[in-house]
């Protein structure tokens, strides 16, 4: 039996991991924090967002990120002492622009194959991670922002997704408590919500139990992919080991750039920061105010979701400042303020921050398929579609994997198309 490391214990490694696990191949799982979805899997604006699959390279979002670069609070900022792998990102990324149309019609196509198998493993498994299907509401103050909603939802009905525009009063009757006034929205019902750290967690133990090796608290210092194997030297609790597999598939977030380059790839992968807040919602007036469907608000960049009856997950913003983690008060603040100003009955007296750091591609296509080795593989760079995409891509390059061991008494394992794959320049 093939043995297979996933190096990365978040949301793309954890179903990485369990789909290769039910094709009957040997998987250990090597994560150097001590659980699985630890970073930017622990507290993201909990979407499973077909709605948001529109990708980022638009002039409007160039011009936005000019706009806004000396506005410490702005929803999108890029700081402005790029280092020479931000600039580069930037480069391809405008590059990427006269694809924009084509990345989000086959993202959104990607967002809507991986429900199926996400929704069919939490039941199979019996993962309980607060999901609500009650659809996400995009809203819009102006005409302008309306309209080019307008155009965006042309593109996802052309990869398959349908939504409806909904009026200033069916806003308020799908959200009564929300405050404001409002020009219109876009309400895809098929969209759901959860707690993107619940489900990972809930699938790593799944995945244990089905026979995958957890190899927690251990970094990966060295990395080589030879003839005979790929060699990997960890260091962890136990000081340092050297182990060698058949094969590897990188799903290390924003670690897999350094990784890659090891290998001998290039998977241009940037750390764009998100920030999130979980509101406590302690006593019955805050329950009542906040709003169960999930939001998006387009104008400030800003999402929710209800997780159960007692929590409120409010995230947003896009942060260009390198490998940087730190949680910034200043970035804080607006996630704060919106809920103060959009739902006034909703106490922030216990408000829990977070920051985040998605893995993105300049072309906003995740990294799914072959390295230059043929016992290297990737699935990474999702930005922030991780959850979203991640069954999706996890069943692809697991097919890949198993094609490249080939089981000779197993049924062979059928074509699968792989949606957005990047390439290695």
């Amino acid at each position: 039996m093939p043995s297979i490391a996933i190096i990365g214990a978040g949301i793309t490694g954890v179903t990485t991991a369990y789909a290769l696990a039910r094709r009957g191949l040997s998987v250990t799982l090597v994560e150097r924090h001590r659980y699985a979805a630890m970073e930017t899997s622990y507290a993201n604006g909990g979407q499973l967002s077909a709605s948001n699959a529109e990708v980022w390279n638009h002039a409007s979002t160039v011009w936005k990120g000019l706009k806004w670069m000396l506005k410490a609070d702005a929803p999108l900022l890029v700081h402005p002492r790029p280092s020479w792998h931000q600039l580069s990102w930037f480069v391809q990324f405008m590059a990427s622009i006269a694809h924009y149309r084509r990345h989000t019609i086959e993202t959104v196509r990607l967002a809507i194959a991986a429900r199926e198998p996400l929704y069919a493993w939490a039941d199979e498994e019996g993962i309980e991670f607060d999901h609500r299907r009650e659809g996400i509401l995009h809203i819009y103050r102006d005409r302008a922002g309306f309209e080019h909603a307008r155009r965006v939802s042309a593109l996802l009905a052309a990869g398959g997704l349908q939504r409806r525009a909904v009026t200033p009063e069916e806003i308020r009757a799908i959200v009564p408590t929300l405050a404001g006034r409002y020009f219109g929205g876009w309400y895809t019902d098929s969209d759901t919500t959860g707690d993107i750290h619940k489900f990972t967690h809930g699938l790593a133990e799944a995945a244990q139990r089905r026979g995958v090796r957890g190899l927690y608290g251990w970094e990966v210092r060295r990395l080589q992919a030879r003839d005979d194997g790929v060699h990997m030297r960890l260091a962890g609790p136990e000081g340092e080991q050297t182990l060698r597999f058949d094969g590897v598939v990188v799903c290390a977030g924003v670690a897999s750039r350094a990784l890659a380059a090891q290998l001998g790839d290039r998977v241009n992968v940037y750390p764009v920061k998100g920030y999130s807040i979980t509101v406590n919602l302690l006593d019955e007036a805050s329950q009542a105010a906040a709003p169960t469907v999930s939001l998006l608000d387009d104008e400030t960049k800003i999402v929710t979701s209800r997780l159960g009856a007692d929590r409120l997950r409010v995230a947003g913003t896009a942060e260009f400042d390198g490998e940087n983690r730190d949680i910034r008060a200043d970035r804080i603040r607006p996630l704060v303020d919106w809920v103060q100003r959009c739902f006034p009955g909703v106490s922030t007296r216990s408000v829990v921050p977070w920051a985040g750091l998605r893995p993105m591609m300049p072309d906003m296509m995740p990294r799914v398929g072959r390295g230059r080795h043929p016992r290297v593989f990737y699935n990474t760079g999702h930005g922030h579609l991780g959850w979203t995409l991640s069954a999706a891509t996890a069943q692809c390059v697991a097919d890949l994997v198993r094609r490249a061991w080939p089981d000779p008494v197993a049924v062979p394992v059928p074509a699968r198309r792989c949606g957005p794959v990047t390439s290695l320049s």
